[in-house]
């Protein structure tokens, strides 16, 4: 007979040593597969602590027989008690205690972080809180795997979260994995030496020869386990070596290609459009103020490096491009060198999508009650060092930057540096006069430094200033190909920022430079050095930035000096100003009484701020809740599904004999999930004795004999007896689970051992005497009893004939 089933606290020693150590290796493969998603080991502390957690639960879950209800709670517990230690420790106390900010991450966690982790370009940091991922994943599958490999007398059912992790893993890594092909080995070398060690330790059903102890069947197992062990150990270092050889160099395709940002800089209009508007608009109004903005620093707003013939704007190459922005991160920008500085930002008048920064920045914190909203749609642009806000910027938000501050490498430095040879798009409507312009203002230069020098001074120094506005030298709008012609072409050159800077950038790129275009602020000569700057129309500038290699890209400033203005009077402008009027553009960003609106609604939110937030608070908490549940829960409904599916199928048969037979099985199964051990080939009879003394059921020997004549009797029973019989079925199942307490009925509700009954997987029956048919006599039930595999291939579950059950 083969044993039964040993509960988890009989195990031996050596069983606890096997399944422990073989999942704790199994689930550190997919652990170790994160480590090129994110910036550091840090991550390790989350995915190995909620590793040992699980496992912990799940060893403990076994020892004390926890019901999946109880698991499930104490998993759902842990997760919310030391995840913010280990996965969110900058919002909890003391790095220990959880806060009220912890918990509500943490529950949204179990829904926006895998988004955030996948929208996220890699390597990721783990301060944003992306390690709630690892931790989640490592505590949930080693909960699951732990508990099927110490309850489950097969140890493959334990394969299927662990591989499920692993699959995972993969999908939320990146393309670039590490060691790949050795992951995979070492996970299936685990496995199968861990089946194989499983396997050799079940109690063997064959019998032991005579003259043979039991040592030696326990040598006999030990030479099976080796020999099984080193074959496979020896096919693993073969596959190892030779798949370094044969594998193909396809790509890894990951769920990080395919999930795309829903962000697109295009979207929007450039900037450098709506510089005369600013200067127009806002002479002295502060648009925003800067703190702690070092000296000679200066505040970018937008980097523009393509030119289509009418605007500069970003360019649409892909990465390292003006267009690629990724989320904003604590760990941008990590190989800049320079001067650390914090920058803080407030705004008041300035609103759009771009976002003033300063330097190269490694990290953004919101502040303010739109921090959160803010953060959710800030990007950035480590190539250009340029930041957006898709979610619109207006006064009163304000933000705190860490970033460096580059240092400007002098003429002398640069003397023998070459041009970087950087990637840029291609310059369309370019006017055909700028190539000759740039060939002759060059052509006395000698190094790259003095080639860009020359292209400033020609600007600057043969150029006169001017915005165009009332009181001022006629200065039109615009840096299209027309109004370029138009600066370059005439006998005095007169302009601003936009022109000037737009100028430059064409001659540069005409002549091979590598340059684009720069608008921000920085404060005048009298201004610098202060602990505020306050940012107007009046401090913003437009300039050109050169790479030079090694050095990155260096600022130079082709405009005039404002007091540089023509002399003759004929380029003053008429009495009749209506040119002056005409010309320049309107502002992109009209009709200017939309703040008001704004700032109208924003002060009803303002009133319900505190109840949405623990709102959401709640929501998030129980949606977490649910969704760890679920994970937990879904096999144990599909076992509910299957047993519903096969009573229905039972009752609902063609023939009413089979709806009979399978009201009988129906019972049968039923009782087998309570525990009562029913074994294979019995007849009914034999199986009421079964049940009969194992729940103190009379009725079950009635019922079995109703069966065999309903069955096997010369007609089919009528509707009304099929009807009559599975009442009678359901009222002892229904005795069957009365005296049985809570968790043996929900134990009973879960069981698998029906399901698998008649298969490869079958469950052993429990070691109990089984009470054979007193009608039955003995030689017959010997010859059942050897039969049994024989019998379940028979027309009937019975396996006996019609007479001989009459």
């Amino acid at each position: 007979m083969t044993a039964p089933t040993v509960p988890a606290t009989s195990l031996p020693v050596r069983r606890w040593l096997l399944d422990l150590g073989a999942i704790l290796a199994l689930l550190t493969i997919p652990v170790v597969g994160f480590w090129s998603t994110f910036d550091g080991p840090r991550y390790l502390v989350a995915a190995l602590g909620g590793l040992l957690l699980g496992m912990s639960l799940g060893v403990l879950g076994a020892v004390l027989r926890w019901g999946i209800l109880l698991l499930s709670g104490a998993t759902v517990a842990a997760y919310f008690l030391f995840g913010g230690a280990l996965a969110l420790p900058h919002t909890t106390v003391a790095g220990v205690i959880p806060t009220l900010e912890t918990l509500r991450l943490l529950a949204e966690g179990t829904v926006t972080s895998w988004k955030q982790l996948l929208t996220t370009v890699a390597p990721v940091a783990a301060g944003d809180g992306h390690l709630v991922v690892p931790f989640l994943l490592a505590l949930v599958a080693a909960v699951l795997t732990t508990s099927l490999a110490v309850r489950a007398p097969a140890a493959a059912w334990a394969l299927i979260p662990a591989a499920a992790y692993l699959a995972v893993e993969i999908a939320l890594g990146t393309s670039q994995p590490v060691v790949p092909v050795v992951q995979g080995m070492v996970f299936g070398l685990v496995a199968v030496v861990w089946l194989a060690i499983r396997q050799a330790w079940q109690p063997q059903a064959a019998a032991v020869s005579v003259g043979e102890g039991s040592s030696g069947a326990r040598g006999a197992a030990l030479r099976r386990a080796v020999m099984g062990v080193g074959v496979i150990a020896l096919a693993a270092v073969i596959g190892v070596t030779t798949s370094a050889f044969a594998a193909p160099a396809s790509p890894r395709y990951v769920l990080r290609d395919v999930v795309i940002p829903p962000f697109d800089i295009r979207e929007f209009p450039s900037p450098l459009q709506s510089f005369r508007a600013y200067v127009r608009d806002f002479p002295d109004e502060t648009l925003f103020t800067v703190s702690g903005l070092p000296e000679d620093a200066r505040v970018r707003l937008a980097t523009m490096d393509a030119y289509n013939g009418t605007v500069y704007n970003v360019s649409d190459e892909g990465a390292g491009s003006s267009s690629a922005f990724s989320p904003v991160r604590t760990n941008m920008s990590a190989d800049a060198e320079g001067t650390p500085a914090k920058v803080h930002v407030e705004i008041a008048a300035l609103e759009g999508v771009w976002m003033p920064d300063a330097g190269a920045v490694r990290s953004i914190t919101f502040d303010g009650e739109r921090a959160e909203d803010l953060r959710r749609t800030a990007h950035y642009n480590e190539s250009t060092s340029t930041g957006v806000v898709t979610a619109r910027l207006q006064q009163g938000d304000a933000y705190t930057i860490d970033s460096v501050i580059p240092e400007i490498p002098s003429d002398e430095a640069l003397a023998d540096t070459p041009f970087a040879p950087v990637s840029l798009p291609e310059q369309e409507g370019v006017p055909q006069d700028l190539a000759d312009v740039a060939s002759n203002a060059v052509a006395d230069a000698v190094t790259p430094i003095e080639q860009a020098r020359a292209l400033e001074s020609l600007l600057s120094e043969g150029g006169f200033f001017s915005h165009g506005l009332a009181g001022e030298v006629i200065s039109r709008a615009g840096h299209g190909a027309e109004r370029i012609t138009t600066l370059l072409g005439a006998e005095q050159m007169v302009g601003d920022d936009e022109q000037y800077a737009t100028a430059m950038a064409l001659l540069a790129r005409e002549v091979g430079i590598p340059a684009r275009v720069v608008m921000g602020f920085y404060p005048d000569e009298d201004q610098a050095g202060q602990a505020v700057f306050e940012a107007t129309g009046d401090s913003l500038h437009a300039w050109v930035e050169i790479a030079f290699e090694g050095a990155g890209w260096v600022p130079f400033d082709p405009t005039p000096p404002e007091d540089q203005v023509p002399n003759d009077q004929t380029t003053k402008p008429k009495a009749d100003p209506k040119p002056q009027v005409l010309q320049p553009p309107p502002p992109p960003q009209e009709p200017v009484d939309l703040p008001p609106t704004v700032t109208d609604d924003g002060g009803s939110e303002d009133e319900n701020a505190l109840d949405l937030t623990l709102l959401w608070t709640i929501v998030g908490i129980g949606a977490g809740t649910l969704g760890i549940l679920f994970v937990l829960l879904a096999p144990f409904v599909v076992i509910g599904v299957l047993k519903a599916t096969r009573r229905r199928r039972r009752r609902e048969a063609e023939r009413p004999a089979d709806r009979i037979s399978g009201g009988w099985d129906e019972l049968v199964d039923r009782a087998s999930d309570h525990g009562a051990p029913v074994r294979t080939g019995g007849t009914r009879l034999e199986e009421a004795g079964v049940l009969s003394t194992a729940f103190a059921e009379p009725r079950v020997a009635t019922l079995a004999s109703r069966a065999d004549l309903e069955v096997f009797g010369p007609s089919e029973p009528s509707p009304h007896d099929v009807e009559v019989f599975w009442t009678q079925v359901d009222e002892i199942v229904g005795g069957m689970a009365s005296s049985r307490s809570w968790w043996q009925r929900m134990k009973a509700r879960l069981s698998i051992r029906s399901l698998l009954a008649g298969t490869r997987f079958a469950l052993p029956a429990r070691a109990i005497a089984i009470p054979t048919d007193p009608r039955v006599r003995p030689e017959r039930a010997k010859k059942r009893a050897k039969a049994g595999a024989a019998s379940e291939s028979a027309p009937e579950r019975s396996g006996s004939d019609p007479q001989e059950n009459a």
